[in-house]
């Protein structure tokens, strides 16, 4: 009886094992798939016609100003901080694609050098600091009127970028993302998106941050778009959380 009993156990170990080594690969699999979905899935913004219509008619609209505010710009930069006038940089876009970011420039030159010694006032993959002591006068004054991201139409019209999107995120955070935060690369960055027309520099964390980009991909319609710009021009027009 004993043996039999043993036996009876062992067979019934051997199946317990087997289902679940069945249960395993089936969860394996499933998990590939929706990665695999993940990977394949192209946002409706991606596609839109109107959404790119309206991103080359606000490009076109946004570069006629701002060539008109460049030559001010230009001329109270070179009195006040001698430099070059624009700031580029390496960001990444749609699905990690990295492309060059253009701005007038706010900071002294070479700030990339100094900002280890400047302390970061957020949480997480992103850098923010409300009295950055790299940031000149006259960079004071285009954040907190936005001028500084005007040149950002070019990129809109080259398709880099959209009118609305997410923030458009640096190399060295993107390499640090966790699955979760990839999330945010599935549309293109935006001049203006859910953050800044709803928090701005006021929101700090990047989590919070993530939370918003993923909200405004499932609100996303062109009605939203518009209603998002218009939300932006007034949050600048009061002035209200930019730094």
């Amino acid at each position: 009886m004993n043996f039999q009993a043993l036996e009876t156990f062992n067979l019934n170990q051997q199946i317990g094992f087997a289902f679940k080594d069945a249960y395993i690969t089936s969860i394996k699999a499933k998990q590939e798939k929706q990665e695999e979905a993940t990977q394949n899935y192209v946002h409706p913004s991606i596609s839109s016609k109107g959404k790119r219509f309206l991103d080359i008619l606000g490009a076109l609209v946004g570069l006629t100003f701002t060539g008109f505010v460049a030559i001010p710009i230009f001329v109270i930069m070179k009195i006040m901080d001698p430099g070059p006038l624009f700031f580029s940089q390496i960001r990444c876009g749609l699905n990690g694609k990295t492309f060059r970011i253009w701005k007038f420039r706010s900071m002294v030159k070479d700030a990339h050098k100094f900002k280890k010694f400047v302390k970061n006032e957020a949480n997480g993959l992103i850098f923010k600091n409300e009295n950055d002591p790299r940031v000149t006068k006259l960079g004071k004054f285009l954040r907190k009127t936005s001028l500084d991201e005007f040149p950002q139409f070019w990129n809109v019209l080259k398709g880099d970028m959209s009118l609305v999107g997410t923030r458009p995120p640096t190399v060295d955070e993107v390499v640090q993302y966790k699955p979760h935060h990839k999330a945010r690369l599935r549309v293109k960055p935006g001049i203006t998106g859910e953050w800044q027309a709803n928090g701005r520099s006021t929101v700090l964390d990047f989590e919070e941050i993530v939370k918003m980009d993923v909200a405004y991909q499932h609100k996303w319609t062109l009605l939203y778009d518009v209603k998002l710009i218009l939300k932006t021009v007034a949050v600048v027009v009061a002035r209200k959380g930019a730094c």
